[in-house]
């Protein structure tokens, strides 16, 4: 295996142990818009991005861009703006988890909640509608290029995090830099809480 191989697989190891609010102590850029939410509880989600812009209600690009996802993966829509067609349903999920993705990320809204969460994969969107995109073959939409998602831009490969918190997505870069600190921070908790429930004083605790 290839040093960037295990590197790879190091970070994702680290990611998936880390909280990700710990992240939110160190880091001030990478926050999706709070708006996107999980629609199934209890999730947590790590994985490079496969990114697809969808443009005009245009179905088929999201079609393309199942075909690109490989185990792992968590695919991010940009929806150009566009909040009233849901471009995520059940097929599409359903797609997507028989790719072996981790997730889907939804800069809009999807559809079939029922059937979405009865997939068990984690899908973050800013909520529901009956409105769908439609069989169309657009010109402008394009899979595995940079989107914005919920006021972050988004590069494939980047490494998309999500939780009941929200999502956050990190550059390769960004994602070794801060883990590190993150894991120390989430190992120390533990104690402080301890400290703080044995009513050590909290102008002790909390100087530091």
């Amino acid at each position: 295996m290839s040093s960037k191989v295990l590197a790879g697989t190091q970070v994702l190891a680290g990611l998936e142990a880390v909280s990700y609010p710990t992240i939110g102590h160190f880091l001030e850029d990478g926050f999706v818009d709070p708006a996107i939410q999980s629609l199934l509880d209890g999730v947590k989600v790590a994985g490079p991005a496969v990114t697809v812009r969808i443009v005009g209600n245009d179905a088929i690009a999201m079609n393309r861009a199942l075909l690109e996802l490989y185990p792992g993966t968590v695919l991010v829509v940009d929806m150009d703006g566009d909040r009233r067609h849901a471009p995520v349903g059940a097929v599409t999920a359903a797609a997507a988890k028989a790719q072996g993705a981790a997730g889907i990320v939804v800069d809009g809204v999807a559809t079939d909640l029922l059937e979405l969460r009865s997939t068990g994969l984690p899908v973050f969107a800013r909520g529901t509608s009956c409105l769908t995109t439609k069989r169309l073959h657009g010109t402008e939409s394009a899979v595995n290029v940079p989107v914005t998602c919920g006021g972050v831009d988004v590069a494939p490969g980047d490494w998309v995090l999500g939780d009941d918190n929200g999502v956050i997505v990190l550059s390769p870069r960004e994602a070794a830099a801060v883990l590190e600190q993150a894991l120390d921070s989430d190992a120390a908790e533990p104690e402080l809480l301890v400290r703080i429930a044995a009513g050590e004083p909290l102008e002790t605790l909390l100087a530091h």
